[in-house]
């Protein structure tokens, strides 16, 4: 990358108007034209959103843009339809023990409302707020029962299997220390109470010892801040076996939207364990151990972004991706959608920006500025990077927002226009999500308003 260290906040004032003007009509489109009766909307395929059945992760990524937009414009038009749709169509997502993506399905919708609510953006309801709760407290521990012991402590397991870590759940994580702050008991056989702190907190670390390379030589492909999609396990002894990826190129490739997980997830769970009393975590190894893990994953994911992605921050879709070579210098120029030979996943750079700037944001409190505006301007460069064309999707039959998404490039589920050699020019539900909230999270600094996480005000901290 090429960081801009020139870009403010303020500068983007006017792209973010334009931007929240289109993200309402998209909105409003994919809710006059898309038949939820096909399933949850998952990318999009000649400008129409279509589902894939693979697993369910993405619905609340589609009712959560509807909360974002009325967060961000006050549209109350839009907070109808995220209330309404999160009460009739997302209690399955609260109880879905086959997954691992409860932190992105619930989160996005009775996380976002219950936010809104602790803020005094929505009138107080005693008993919406305990609906929230509710949901939030089980979904976590849904998440939490997903559990794998290892050698190390353990993690929850992808929708692969016991054996199987997926670097994404590091993001999605947040619904099980939300179940936590909020005061949940999880118990099991025996009634047998589980510590949803220890289990957040012994994932977050197996995520960073497996998922995350470090240059320590584990393998001859181990570089600093590189991700492994997959980390697989023997559950017959718990000893880690090998790296794989389901997305990406190989297991020693890195899948560019698994690093951008790692890199939001670590930043904004760092974030979530300032609030937290020493107490509360002495009993896991004390904060300075915690946040040195921590803080070391976010900063080596963040590099590695920074290192191995093009002038303009938009990666392709895998750092080795096997024509990648056949783009000659490709990263010292921007990136290009349109080229024949390797798909850009925007994607990860709207999930990945947001992690620059929380991690920018994080370090420059604690004290360390010069690293701190590294990444800062780095995140802002990527964000202003996406909301021009050819990212931002300005055509008004579009039902996608980003524009050059990629779910799945091995199987070959994106959409390839006709004449093309590759995908492009596609959205996807959590591509649209995650730009909406990045510019969200810019627009409230803009405006001096309360910074956005996913836990403001939510039990921020317990008295113990």
């Amino acid at each position: 990358m090429q960081i801009d260290y020139s870009v403010q906040p303020t500068d983007l004032t006017t792209k973010l108007d334009r931007f929240w003007e289109l993200s309402g009509q998209k909105i409003h489109l994919i809710e006059s034209e898309y038949d939820i009766t096909n399933g949850s909307p998952v990318f999009t395929a000649a400008g129409k959103y279509t589902t894939r059945g693979w697993t369910e992760w993405t619905q609340g990524f589609q009712f959560g843009s509807a909360i974002v937009q009325f967060d961000a414009t006050n549209d109350t038009d839009f907070l109808a339809i995220g209330r309404q749709k999160t009460l009739s169509l997302m209690a399955p997502h609260i109880s879905h023990v086959g997954v691992h993506d409860h932190g992105f399905n619930n989160v996005s919708t009775y996380g976002n409302l219950l936010r809104l609510m602790h803020e005094g953006r929505i009138p107080h309801n005693e008993w919406e707020k305990n609906f929230y709760e509710l949901a939030l407290k089980i979904s976590g521990a849904v998440q939490a029962s997903r559990w794998t012991t290892i050698k190390t402590g353990g993690f929850i397991s992808s929708f692969n299997g016991p054996h199987s870590l997926f670097v994404d759940t590091i993001r999605s994580c947040r619904a099980l220390v939300l179940s936590y702050a909020l005061g949940h008991t999880f118990q099991g056989e025996g009634d047998v109470k589980i510590n949803l702190l220890e289990r957040a907190l012994q994932h977050m670390k197996a995520t960073a010892d497996y998922s995350v390379f470090y240059g320590e030589e584990r393998d001859t492909y181990d570089i600093w801040g590189r991700t492994a999609h997959e980390s697989v396990f023997n559950t017959k002894d718990g000893n880690f076996r090998c790296p794989n990826s389901q997305q990406g190129y190989s297991g020693f490739t890195t899948w560019t939207r698994g690093l951008a997980w790692a890199m939001c997830g670590f930043a904004e769970e760092l974030e979530w364990l300032s609030t937290r009393n020493d107490s509360e975590l002495e009993p896991f190894g004390g904060r300075a151990a915690i946040e040195a893990y921590m803080l070391k994953a976010a900063t080596a994911t963040c590099d590695f972004f920074i290192e191995h992605t093009p002038t303009d921050g938009v990666p392709y879709w895998d750092t080795g991706a096997p024509n990648l070579h056949r783009l000659g210098d490709y990263l010292n120029y921007p990136a290009d959608p349109f080229n024949d030979f390797e798909p850009v996943d925007s994607s990860a750079a709207a999930i990945g920006a947001q992690g620059l700037l929380r991690l920018g944001k994080y370090l420059t409190k604690q004290g360390d500025t010069e690293a701190g505006k590294r990444y800062w301007q780095a995140g802002l460069t990527v964000v202003n990077t996406l909301l021009d064309e050819p990212y931002l999707s300005t055509n008004p039959v579009h039902q996608g927002l980003l524009l050059h998404s990629i779910y799945h490039q091995p199987n070959g589920w994106d959409y390839v226009p006709p004449g093309s050699k590759i995908a492009y020019g596609e959205s996807s539900m959590w591509g649209d999500y995650h730009i909406r909230e990045v510019a969200l999270y810019l627009q409230r600094i803009i405006r001096n308003e309360p910074y956005y996480t996913f836990f403001n005000r939510i039990a921020n901290r317990l008295t113990v």
